[in-house]
């Protein structure tokens, strides 16, 4: 077997050889840029000559549908001001539009219209810098809920279902405290309420910025501040959480936490959750069924690359890429690491796969933020999407052969095996958040891309003859999301969950591509242990299933 380091030096040779390039052949397109009417928004996340880390780490973005009228709408995470020095108190001016966060509401027409402020979304009572975003319906009212992370503090807002929102932080219990990242809600215990698992990056605190790089200013790297640990709220069903960070062994392993997943890696019926974290050791969490995490990270094989190394975990996507019925994990990181994707063998194994994938070959030069595997030309394999650019605004300084400025990444699944896709018409950006789901109802994923400082990207899939099938589960015992419920049409299995990528929130509704089949054999687990199969269910629609 070919080491990573032999893989490395290579690739160099190949890619540097006259005429030699590492795309693969010319493909079918997959994805192509969009323009959505009204969608007007710029993050601002206020770059300073001082690199405070915080300013180069934004935004999320989550698809979701707010008011039950079958469109996806789009909200979109501001982060704020910062002065060149920053006075203390740090005031992020959120009160001010330009700084606020952006809700999107979607007409029948495609076009979207900004109701953030009518929504009361904007942010302008906080003030947090902003970074990722969570969805669910944490009080089973029906209603899709957001919760919104942030330095040096976090926002709940509960869904009214009359189109506004309430910022009920203070009541609910979970502002939490510090840098917080990428999070999501889902049902550890299976009671049928939505918990909340919140990362934390660094132990950072803005009145002790750190100046990093000696001839120019460069942002520090995360070896420059200590390990946090993350956050465990449980669902106490009257509209509060408690917190169960300590009691649930969360707390015993402190990290440096960007991205977060959730899956049942071992088939036991349990969710658990897969920690991406910046150099140092990943994090399985496995659910031991009692209220109690064991971190088998380790053990289980997706703790370091495959030379035993520790690497800038970034985004993470948990799901079957290779269509055996078990929940693999891809976590991106900087460029010269290779993203790392570990394939599940079962037995509670994974095995590092990055290199017979193809995906080294395609990402070792890259640094990655936003991830899915998604089947965006429904063929019923997933195909892969990263946002992608460098952490460091100087970096071509330091390394000529880097940029800071990257396009996306797109490659096409063919049995497992990885192609490299271009998008015609995208130049580099800097990525950050990506979230996936079908924006039109019309049966393809599309990709909202967060652009630090910029304006968002929408890439729409284009169409073809292959056939699909969405699900949507709507829980009765189980929580009202379904999140956690194991889900097969013919031969493909999905996770229901909102939560991936990296500080951001995907569409809820489950998505199939069945290539040239026109029907569909659904079987369903639900969290509260229902197991339900549905037989001969026609493609081509979305189909709405209530847990028996």
């Amino acid at each position: 077997m070919v080491s990573r380091r032999e893989f490395l030096a290579t690739l160099a040779a190949v890619s540097s050889a006259p005429g030699m390039t590492m795309r693969a052949a010319s493909e079918a397109p997959l994805l192509e840029i969009a323009r959505l009417a009204g969608l007007e928004f710029i993050h601002r996340n206020s770059g300073t000559s001082r690199k405070y880390l915080i300013e180069t780490m934004g935004g999320g973005v989550a698809l979701l549908d707010y008011n039950n009228d079958g469109l996806l709408d789009i909200f979109l995470v501001n982060s704020g001001h910062l002065d060149d020095p920053v006075k203390l108190p740090a005031d992020f001016r959120r009160r001010e539009p330009r700084y606020w966060n952006r809700l999107y509401r979607q007409s029948p027409d495609g076009s979207f219209t900004d109701v953030s402020e009518k929504a009361g979304l904007t942010g302008a009572g906080t003030n947090i810098y902003g970074m990722g975003v969570a969805t669910g319906d944490y009080d089973n009212d029906g209603f899709t809920d957001i919760y919104v992370t942030g330095y040096p503090q976090n926002a709940l807002y509960h869904n009214n279902g009359d189109g506004t929102f309430t910022d009920v932080t203070a009541r609910a219990g979970v502002r939490g405290g510090g840098w917080s990242a990428s999070t999501g809600f889902f049902d550890y215990d299976n009671d049928g309420k939505l918990d909340l698992f919140v990362t934390r990056y660094l132990d950072w605190d803005i009145s002790h910025n750190i100046l990093c790089g000696a001839s120019f200013r460069t942002y520090c790297r995360p070896d420059s501040f200590g390990p946090v640990s993350s956050l465990l709220y449980h669902n106490n069903g009257d509209g509060t959480f408690t917190d169960v960070s300590v009691k649930s062994g969360i707390a015993a392993a402190k990290g440096k936490s960007l991205g977060i997943a959730f899956n049942d890696y071992d088939g036991d019926g349990l969710t658990d959750v897969f920690v991406a974290n910046d150099r140092v050791e990943q994090f399985l969490w496995r659910n031991n069924g009692d209220g109690t995490f064991t971190n088998k990270a380790i053990e289980a094989g997706v703790a370091l690359s495959d030379d035993g190394k520790a690497y800038s975990g970034m985004g993470v996507d948990f799901s079957d890429y290779d269509n055996d019925g078990r929940p693999d994990v891809l976590v991106t990181n900087l460029a010269t690491e290779i993203y790392a994707l570990y394939h599940n063998d079962g037995n509670g194994l994974f095995s590092y796969a990055s290199l017979p994938t193809g995906l080294g070959a395609i990402s070792s030069r890259s640094s990655g933020w936003g991830v899915g595997w998604q089947d965006f030309d429904n063929d019923g394999w997933k195909d892969l999407f990263v946002a992608q650019s460098h952490v460091i605004d100087n970096i071509e300084r330091l390394d000529p052969g880097l940029r800071y400025e990257e396009p996306p990444l797109l490659a096409r699944n063919v049995g497992g095996k990885l192609r490299h896709v271009p998008i015609s018409g995208i130049g580099p950006a800097v990525g950050r958040g990506a979230a996936f789901g079908d924006l039109g109802r019309k049966g393809s994923v599309d990709v909202v891309m967060a652009v630090l400082g910029g304006a968002p990207v929408v890439f729409r899939s284009i169409r073809n003859k292959n056939h699909w099938l969405g699900i949507d589960l709507v829980g009765m015992r189980s929580n009202r999301d379904g999140f956690g419920a194991k889900v097969r049409a013919n031969e493909q299995w999905a996770y229901a969950s909102s939560a991936g990528s990296y500080l951001s929130a995907n569409d809820k509704l489950l998505h199939f591509g069945l290539g040239t089949a026109r029907e569909a054999q659904v079987e369903i687990r639900w969290p509260s242990g229902s197991h339900q199969v549905l037989e001969h269910v026609a493609a081509d629609q979305v189909l709405k299933v209530r847990e028996p």
